[in-house]
């Protein structure tokens, strides 16, 4: 092998690099929006929308840690994910701008239903308790 190449691995893939010509394509930052593609059932995958929020500068496994936004039907949920060189069944790229102003309006409006939902729960649990206390307080007097 001559002495600028040098053979590399990435995630599984094994690159031979000459390092007088090697240059970096994708830069990441703390920051950074993502889509993230994560293998969910079977042969399935799932597109989520991420933000990087670290770089753990472990010695064995740097590490790139990446909420996301999972969508479903019952909810919105945050989760991390660590993306490192023993990661499977994950991929990322950035995302452009327009395409996460997308996602924010669906995530956003969706957990403003949710945030809806728990308050008229909470409301319907206060309506309930001062019922209870206004027509049910004369069974719990003690009797003196």
């Amino acid at each position: 092998m001559e002495p600028n190449k040098r053979i590399i691995e990435i995630n599984g893939v094994k690159l031979e690099v000459d390092l007088t010509t090697a240059r970096r394509i994708d830069e990441f930052k703390v920051g950074d929006n993502v889509k993230v593609l994560r293998k969910s059932y079977s042969d399935n995958y799932d597109v989520l929308a991420g933000v990087i929020v670290e770089f753990v500068n472990f010695k064995e496994r740097p590490t790139m840690v990446i909420a996301v936004f999972k969508q479903e039907y019952s909810g919105s949920t945050l989760e991390f994910i660590n993306f490192n060189s023993e990661t499977q069944g994950i991929e990322i790229c950035l995302c452009l701008e327009h395409e996460l102003k997308l996602e924010k309006t669906k995530v956003t409006d969706q957990m403003q239903r949710e945030i809806d939902k728990k308050q008229h729960e909470v409301e319907d649990l206060i309506n309930r308790r001062d019922y209870f206390e206004k027509h049910f307080s004369k069974y719990f007097k003690s009797e003196v």
